[in-house]
C-alpha cells in the first residue's frame, strides 16, 4: 500500500478541511515515542522492607518496561532532606526509591515516580495549621490520621516545589504522577466534606469576586478552584520541565500535562448496566482529542476502595488490557501493594497480554487513529454511550473527540454527535462536512425552527420511507420515550411523529393512534446532515432495540460519500479499530462476546471473520493467528477473511 493511499483510507472520498496555521511541535517524549507497558504497584508504608531487585525483576517478568512507583507525598520512599516531607514510618532510613530506580533502569525499565501531596501527618498539622484545607466550621478534615491540605496554601504554593526540586535533582526519574490532585470534597469513604473555608481561599475568592466563599459550591466556584489547581499544576510541570527535560509529567488534568490518566475501574454502589466499553471509550477520547499526549488507563484490579485485595472477573482484566492498546494506548496496569498479591487472578490474567505486546511491540508504537468517522462526544453520558455502543456495534470504525481542535487538522468524512451539534460546526459544513445529529436540540449552526419541545413522550416514530431506510423494512413504528422537538409539519418526511395514544386495557391498546406529520428526521445543508430531533442515543444505551440500530446504519451509510470504511459479518460484539503507522494499517478486534449483565467470562470463539476495507491492501498478516491471509481485490475494496478469533487479533496491513 502506497503512503499516500493508505492515508486517504477510503479512496474516492472528498476531504473536507478548514485551512489553520500550526503551532510549531516539540519533538514528541519517549511516553510517545515507545509502546508503553506499564505497571503501577502502590506499595504501602510496611512495605519499606522488600527486596528492591526482586520487586523489579518481577515487573521485568511481567514485560513491563514502565514501573510507576511510589515516591513521596504522605510518605516518602526515600530519606528526604526537606522539613515536613516525612519519610515512611518504617523506612529507617533506607533510599528504597533509589534502589528500586537503579534495579529498573539497569534493566531498561523506566520509572514513574508517583506522589501523593493531598494529605500528611498530624505533626506537619501542628506545624503549620494554615496550610491545611478546613471544613465550614472551621475544622480540619482527617481521614485516618491524615490531614487533607489545600491547594491555596503554603504546602501546595511553595513547600511542593521545595520537596519537588530535592527529588528531582536527587533522582534521574522518567517521569512524575500526582494522584489525588487538588482539594477533594469527599473522603475515601464517600463522606461529603464540601469546599475548603481556609483563611487564605477566604482571602483570594473574596480579591476575585469582592464577596465571601459560597456556602454551597457553585459553577462559579468550581471554575475559580479549578483555575487555581492550573496554576499549580503548571507551576508544577515548569519545574519539571526545567530540572528533568526528558521527563514526563502525569496526573489526572488535561492541561500542562504530557500525559491522559484514566482508570478503568469498578465500584460495587455503581449504577447498571456495567459499561464494557470502559478502556476503549478513555483511550479513544483521549488519543483523538488530545493527540500529542499519550493516553495512560489504568486498568484497575480491585473491586472498590473497601476490598483493594479482591479482583475484579480476570477476563474484564484482559478485555481493559486489550482494549486499551486495540486504540493506541499504552498498556497499562495498576496493582495495590507488590507483587506478592492475595488475590493472583488479576495479575495472572494480565501476564499474557503483557507477553505479546512485548512481543509485538514494534506494532504499538505511536499508532493513531485512521477512522474517518468522528464521534463528538457532549450532552448526557447515556446519549454519548449509546451512540459509542451503536457506532462500535455497526463495526464502523470511529475517533472519539470532546473537543473541535481536530477542524482543520485531520480528515473526516462523517460526524457524529451526542448532544447539540455545536456552532463552530458551522464553517466544516459550509465546506462539505456531514453530519448525524441526535438530540432534542437543533444543531446550532442551522436556521431550522423548533416550534416545541415536548419533555417527555411516550409515543412512536412513523417509517413512511421504506426504500430509503431498508433496514427497517419489517418495522413500522419505532419506540419514543423521551423529549422530542417539534418542527414545521412536512409530509415528505421519512420519519413522523406519532404522539401518545392509550395502551391498556388490551381492549383499547391505541385505538386513537393519531398519524401527524411532524418529522422526526430532518434533512439539512443539501442532505448532507441529518437530524433526529429526539434522543436515539439514550434510547439505544437503555433498550437496545434493533430497529434503533438498523436507523443509525442505514444513515450512516447514506451520508458516508463513499461508503463505509469497513464492512464485515462479524457478531456485534467484535469491536474493530483501525489505526496507522508510516507504511501500514492496523485493524484491531476485540471479543467482547465474554461480557453479560455483571459478568465477564471467556469470549466466546469467533470463526470464518470475511471483511471488506475500502483500501488497497497488498497483504495482511494476522499476529495471534500467526499467518499471512489471504487477499483478494475487488475495484477499490480489499477483502479477507479471519479463520479464528480468540480475545484479541490484529491485522497488520500493508
Amino acid at each position: 500500500m502506497d503512503r499516500r493511499s493508505m492515508l486517504r483510507i477510503t479512496a474516492g472520498a472528498p476531504a473536507f478541511t478548514l485551512s489553520a496555521q500550526q503551532p510549531p511541535v516539540p519533538p514528541p517524549g519517549w511516553w510517545l515515542r515507545e509502546p508503553l507497558r506499564w505497571v503501577q504497584t502502590n506499595v504501602r508504608e510496611v512495605d519499606a522492607g522488600l527486596d528492591a531487585r526482586a520487586l523489579v525483576a518481577e515487573a521485568a517478568r511481567l514485560g513491563a518496561n514502565v514501573l510507576h512507583f511510589n515516591m513521596g507525598g504522605i510518605a516518602a520512599t526515600y530519606p528526604s532532606k526537606v522539613a515536613f516531607h516525612l519519610e515512611g514510618r518504617y523506612l529507617k532510613g533506607r533510599d528504597l526509591f533509589g534502589e528500586v530506580l537503579t534495579e529498573a533502569h539497569a534493566r531498561k525499565i523506566r520509572v514513574v515516580g508517583r506522589f501523593d501531596f493531598s494529605k500528611t501527618r498530624p505533626e506537619v498539622f501542628a506545624a503549620h495549621p494554615e496550610w491545611f484545607f478546613r471544613k465550614a466550621d472551621g475544622e480540619p478534615v482527617i481521614y485516618n490520621e491524615l490531614h487533607s491540605v489545600c491547594i491555596n496554601g503554603g504546602w501546595y504554593r511553595e513547600h511542593v516545589m521545595t520537596i519537588l526540586t530535592e527529588a528531582l535533582e536527587r533522582y534521574p526519574v522518567d517521569g512524575l504522577f500526582f494522584n489525588m490532585f487538588g482539594n477533594q470534597s469527599s473522603d475515601y469513604s464517600g463522606n461529603f466534606v464540601g469546599h475548603c473555608h481556609c483563611d487564605e481561599c477566604r482571602r483570594l475568592y473574596r480579591e476575585r469576586f469582592r464577596r465571601d466563599l459560597p456556602s454551597k459550591m457553585d459553577d462559579e466556584y468550581r471554575a475559580w478552584l479549578r483555575e487555581q489547581s492550573l496554576e499549580v499544576a503548571a507551576r508544577i510541570g515548569d519545574l519539571i520541565h526545567r530540572k528533568r527535560p526528558e521527563a514526563g509529567y502525569f496526573n489526572y488534568l488535561l492541561e500542562h500535562t504530557d500525559g491522559v490518566m484514566s482508570e478503568s475501574n469498578t465500584a460495587v454502589g455503581r449504577p447498571l448496566p456495567m459499561w464494557p466499553y470502559s478502556a476503549s471509550d478513555n483511550v479513544n477520547r483521549a488519543r483523538n482529542s488530545q493527540p500529542g499526549k499519550a493516553s495512560v488507563n489504568l486498568c484497575m484490579q480491585f473491586v472498590d476502595y473497601a476490598w483493594r485485595y479482591a479482583t475484579v472477573p480476570p477476563h474484564e482484566i484482559r478485555l481493559r488490557l486489550w482494549q486499551n492498546i486495540a486504540h493506541g494506548g499504552a498498556l497499562a496496569f495498576a496493582i495495590n501493594g507488590t507483587f506478592e498479591q492475595q488475590d493472583r487472578q488479576a495479575l495472572t490474567a494480565a501476564r499474557p497480554v503483557f507477553a505479546w505486546a512485548a512481543a509485538q511491540e514494534r506494532y504499538l508504537a505511536a499508532a493513531k487513529s485512521a477512522a474517518r468517522v468522528l464521534l463528538l462526544q457532549g450532552g448526557p453520558g447515556n446519549s454519548y454511550r449509546g451512540l459509542f455502543r451503536l457506532l462500535t456495534e455497526a463495526h464502523i470504525p470511529f475517533a472519539v473527540s470532546n473537543n473541535l481542535d481536530w477542524l482543520g487538522r485531520r480528515e473526516v468524512d462523517l460526524v457524529v454527535t451526542a448532544g447539540r451539534a455545536p456552532k463552530e460546526l458551522g464553517p466544516w459544513m459550509e465546506q462539505g462536512g456531514r453530519l448525524l445529529a441526535a438530540s432534542p436540540q437543533s444543531p446550532a449552526f442551522s436556521d431550522v425552527q423548533v416550534t416545541e419541545t415536548l419533555p417527555e413522550v411516550k409515543g412512536y416514530i412513523r417509517v413512511r420511507e421504506r426504500a430509503a431506510l431498508p433496514s427497517l423494512a419489517q418495522v413500522d413504528l419505532l419506540l419514543l420515550n423521551g423529549p422530542f422537538a417539534a418542527t414545521t409539519e412536512n409530509g415528505d418526511a421519512e420519519l413522523m411523529l406519532i404522539p401518545p395514544s392509550m395502551f391498556g386495557p388490551p381492549e383499547y391498546i391505541h385505538a386513537d393512534l393519531r398519524e401527524t406529520r411532524t418529522p422526526a428526521l430532518l434533512w439539512l445543508h443539501d442532505r448532507r446532515a441529518a437530524w433526529l430531533p429526539w434522543d436515539l442515543g439514550e434510547h439505544y444505551y437503555r433498550l437496545s432495540l434493533p430497529a434503533h440500530a438498523a436507523l443509525v446504519g442505514d444513515l450512516c451509510r447514506r451520508l458516508l460519500p463513499a461508503g463505509p470504511q469497513l464492512e464485515t459479518n462479524a457478531h456485534p460484539l467484535v469491536e474493530f479499530s483501525l489505526l496507522e503507522q508510516p507504511g501500514r494499517l492496523l485493524l484491531h478486534l476485540v471479543n467482547v462476546t465474554g461480557h453479560s449483565q455483571t459478568g465477564y467470562y471467556p469470549a466466546h470463539q469467533q470463526r470464518d471473520i470475511d471483511i471488506a476495507l475500502r483500501v488497497p491492501v497488498r497483504s495482511a498478516q494476522a499476529l495471534h493467528w500467526g499467518r499471512r491471509l489471504p487477499v483478494r481485490r475487488e475495484g477499490g475494496i480489499s477483502r479477507l477473511r479471519l479463520p479464528l478469533l480468540g480475545e484479541h487479533e490484529l491485522i497488520v496491513l500493508e
